[in-house]
Order: structure tokens, then sequence, then C-alpha cells
């Protein structure tokens, strides 16, 4: 199976370099989908059909915790996982997080196997080389 893939980032570049890093990964990749803010996050939700959503936190309209608040009271976006990549990591705002309905969190800098390593925790995916 294939997953689409929401990627939400103020920054074009940490988007590329999301996008880059997602390619590497051992994960079938439908469609990789971009947005630069929640609100455009949430019109991109939408109109496709999403299986992952990839965010920051600190973006400027709305952030990535505002869209999270939405997704969870939206009955159509509520169950799409979402796995927020920031610099913002105290424990206290993870922990406020989580119980709005984030699945991970992945803090910047990252690398390929990391982000690989979550997502396929996330989905539930079995890799077949691991033993």
């Amino acid at each position: 199976m294939a997953y689409n893939i929401l990627v939400v980032d103020d920054s074009k570049t940490i988007r590329s370099i999301i996008i880059k890093t997602l390619r590497l990964t051992t994960l079938e990749i439908g469609e990789i989908l971009e947005a630069g803010n929640g609100r455009e996050a949430l019109d991109c939700l939408k109109d496709n059909w999403v299986d992952l959503v990839l965010s920051d936190l600190n973006m400027p309209e709305m952030s990535g915790v505002e869209m999270v608040n939405i997704m969870a009271e939206d009955g159509m976006l509520n169950d799409i996982p979402v796995i927020v990549i920031s610099t913002d990591g105290s424990a206290t705002r993870i922990e406020e997080l989580k119980e709005k309905g984030i699945r991970e969190y992945i803090r910047k800098p990252f690398s390929p196997e990391t982000i690989g390593e979550i997502i396929d925790k996330v989905l539930g995916v079995v890799n077949a080389n691991t033993d």
C-alpha cells in the first residue's frame, strides 16, 4: 500500500528536506502534498486523501497546535495520524499535544532513519528487513 503524506512547514527548504528524507525511507509513498501553515494544511485535507501528516508547530497564520486542535474536533480528520517535527520540544508541550492526538514527536535536526522508523511505527508498517 502506498501512503499519501502531507508535509506542513512554513519553510520551503525544510519541506524539501523532509520530502527528500521520506524518499530515502523504505516506506511506499504515493503522493506527497505540501502546505505552508495549518490553514493551508486543513484546506489540503478537505480536498485530498491523506494517510499521515508531518507538521511543524511554529508557523504564521495558523500554527501546528491550532491545526491539531481543529483536526481533533473534526470527525473526518481526527483519525489521521499527525507526527510533529519541530525544534520546539518541551516535555510539557509534547504531552499536551499527545493528549490532543499527535502520535509522535521528532525533534529537528533529524535523520532519515529516525523519520523512517517513527513513520513505520505510527502507520503499523512491518519492515521485511527487521529481524
